[in-house]
């Protein structure tokens, strides 16, 4: 098939490689603008645009393509067949959905119509849902609210974070894709309510949706009098983004696990050894102190609710680091306290 693929992130590569590899004729990418990036803010492309480019692929990267009609006259003029979506980041105005016979069809990382948006990933693991899923969508002009072609299921862990959904999801929206344009070309083109009769989609219902909206900066500030469910939550869920204050340094949290006897079947065996141990204190403390020094494991920190086990994060100015590493760098001792940004945090 004659395919226009339309994706930024990482995340939208393996769609884009498992249409090469398959042997589609991909007619172009767009994707967005370089921006800065990185340490330097360097202007760098994006991954797409990047694997686009090793491809020997066209690639187009309008700024703003709802006000761009030469740029739209020039992906008209490519006569592809069906467009691709994965994560682009723009909406696509009417005159750009129109333009290919077997419709455009996006791949979004949830089961619809739960976390419709931005940032699907994130929410799901920030409100601890049991799962998530990839979504193969007819596009319209509302936020993910088209029919859904195909979709599939992906459990979720509690000590899963969003980097290895991410890759995970990435890899099912690659094999989803290839199966739904299968049927997408068996079912030929022509108006679109008939089009998609013929492929037997589901329609969107609005009960139960919700919208995954635009991480803020606020977001990923820890709030130790939150209970430890709750902050284990925003630590897997933002990764690798979390930050608490100690001695007035930013330090990322990257790995915990909340100490709570009712989440104790799915911890790691050496969280569960340590709730098994009776070595925590029956009162952990304040908020953000610390509660316990587990060597080679982290340092247990006291939540709204209980306790947290730190195993591992990233302070400012130095590197990733973990268990007896971890307490060699903080130099932490019970009774000293993380806080939240902007508070000083430390020793006591």
């Amino acid at each position: 098939m004659k395919i226009l693929y339309w994706g930024t992130p990482a995340y939208a590569v393996p769609t884009l490689d498992a249409l090469h590899s398959a042997g589609h004729e991909l007619v172009g990418v767009v994707s967005q603008p370089d921006r800065r990036r990185g340490r330097g803010s360097q202007t760098q492309p994006s991954a797409v645009k990047a694997r686009a480019l090793e491809l020997g692929l066209p690639v187009f990267t309008p700024e703003r393509l709802r006000k761009q009609p030469d740029v739209q006259a020039q992906l008209a003029a490519l006569g592809a067949e069906v467009f691709v979506v994965v994560a682009y980041g723009q909406i696509l105005p009417a005159t750009v959905l129109a333009m290919p016979p077997l419709g455009c069809w996006n791949g979004h990382g949830s089961l619809l119509p739960r976390w419709r948006g931005a940032a699907p990933i994130q929410w799901a693991l920030l409100e601890g849902d049991g799962q998530s899923g990839v979504g193969i969508m007819a596009m319209e002009e509302g936020l993910d609210t088209g029919a859904v072609l195909l979709e599939r299921a992906l459990a979720i862990g509690l000590r899963d974070n969003a980097e290895a959904v991410s890759l995970a999801l990435a890899q099912l929206t690659a094999s989803l894709m290839l199966e739904a344009l299968v049927a997408i070309e068996a079912g030929g083109p022509g108006p679109e309510p008939e089009r998609l009769a013929r492929l037997g989609v589901r329609q969107q219902s609005e009960l139960g949706m919700t919208y995954a909206r635009l991480l803020q900066r606020d977001d990923f500030e820890i709030h130790w009098q939150r209970s430890a469910l709750e902050i284990h939550r925003q630590v897997m869920g933002l990764y690798p983004g979390a930050v608490a204050q100690w001695c007035d340094q930013r330090f990322k949290l990257l790995a915990t696990e909340p100490l709570l006897p009712e989440l104790a079947e799915q911890l790691s065996p050496e969280a569960q050894d340590l709730l098994r141990s009776g070595c925590l204190p029956a009162d952990p403390g304040s908020p953000g102190q610390v509660a316990a020094l587990v060597a080679g494991l982290g340092l247990v920190v006291a939540t709204g609710d209980g306790a947290l086990l730190v195993r591992r994060g990233l302070l400012a100015g130095r590197r990733v680091s973990e268990g007896r590493l971890l307490l060699e760098q903080l130099q932490a001792e019970v009774g000293d306290r993380f806080a939240a940004c902007g508070d000083a945090g430390g020793k006591e």
